[in-house]
């Protein structure tokens, strides 16, 4: 019988409402299903819908699953944070100084900072370079501009990540979406993960676009947790700051921080809708 579950929406990598990657979280899935979980996905139509169980581990300060309105992830980077701050938000107390998640690739460390900002701490994952034979499908997926190669990083999700000359190379990159499919098909990536660097009076250190096809369509997501972690695995040394959504009309901020040989992948976090969602 349905019920009334609490529910918030959470705008992520943003302090500034409707500027960053908006997230559906229900605080409270214990006895829903796969089929019905999967509904709700579709129904909100967000990125991602998340959804807190009680945990299996007792490490854990909550378990989560995170789904598309097409499929179920193992693992997300805003929906990472996002789900953190909404129960945060909610009154939920850390067993430890850390916030601990329970989710498809095991366990993530979350952290909060100052002003409520949050970061996790990227998983573990593995790193292979784009196979040469596919470079010339990439430089037609990015619409003719310049790359020297590719590394497809999975973090539970798989992310083909490509460097560019320039903030302003990957901001004018302009798909070839039958390119991009046949690219993403034969790469098995789940995404096309851009990056470049801006100058020193820039608003930020590099620019990320996260590009992916869905049905054949050229969708771009807003600001991407497990995009930036994946590039983080290949930037690792110096801190660096990201701005993320500029096509979008957005102004999603992502901090990444290296310590003690793991990137922490951060961003402030904002709810503007709570209340309860029938299921």
């Amino acid at each position: 019988m349905p019920q009334q579950r609490p529910f918030k929406q959470v705008d992520v990598f943003s302090t500034v409402p409707f500027s960053g990657n908006p997230l559906a979280v229900v605080l409270d899935a214990n006895g829903l299903d796969d089929a019905q979980m999967q509904a709700i996905a579709r129904w909100t139509g967000l990125s991602e819908t998340t959804f807190v169980l009680a945990p299996l581990n007792p490490a854990a300060d909550y378990r989560v699953r995170i789904f598309s309105p097409e499929m179920e992830f193992p693992f997300a980077g805003h929906p990472t944070l996002g789900t953190a701050h909404a129960l945060l938000d909610a009154g939920m107390r850390p067993k430890g100084a850390r916030i601990v998640q329970e989710c498809g690739v095991g366990l993530v460390q979350i952290e909060r900072g100052a002003g409520g900002m949050l970061a996790f701490q990227a998983p573990p994952c593995t790193a292979r370079a784009l196979a040469p034979a596919l470079l010339p499908l990439l430089q037609t997926a990015l619409g003719g501009a310049a790359a020297a190669g590719g590394t497809i990083v999975d973090m539970g999700i798989r992310w083909l990540c490509v460097p560019l000359p320039s903030a302003a190379t990957c901001l004018a990159v302009h798909a070839d979406i039958a390119a991009l499919t046949t690219l993403l098909a034969a790469s098995m990536a789940d995404g096309l993960a851009l990056y470049g660097a801006h100058g020193a009076d820039g608003p930020a250190d590099y620019e990320v676009r996260a590009l992916l096809s869905e049905h054949g369509a050229l969708v771009e997501d807003p600001v991407t947790g497990s995009a930036n972690a994946c590039i983080a695995h290949l930037l690792a040394g110096a801190d660096y700051r990201v701005r993320q959504g500029t096509c979008l009309q957005r102004d999603g901020r992502v901090s990444v921080n290296f310590r003690d040989d793991h990137a922490w992948i951060g961003g402030a976090c904002l709810t503007v809708i709570a209340g309860t969602i029938l299921a």
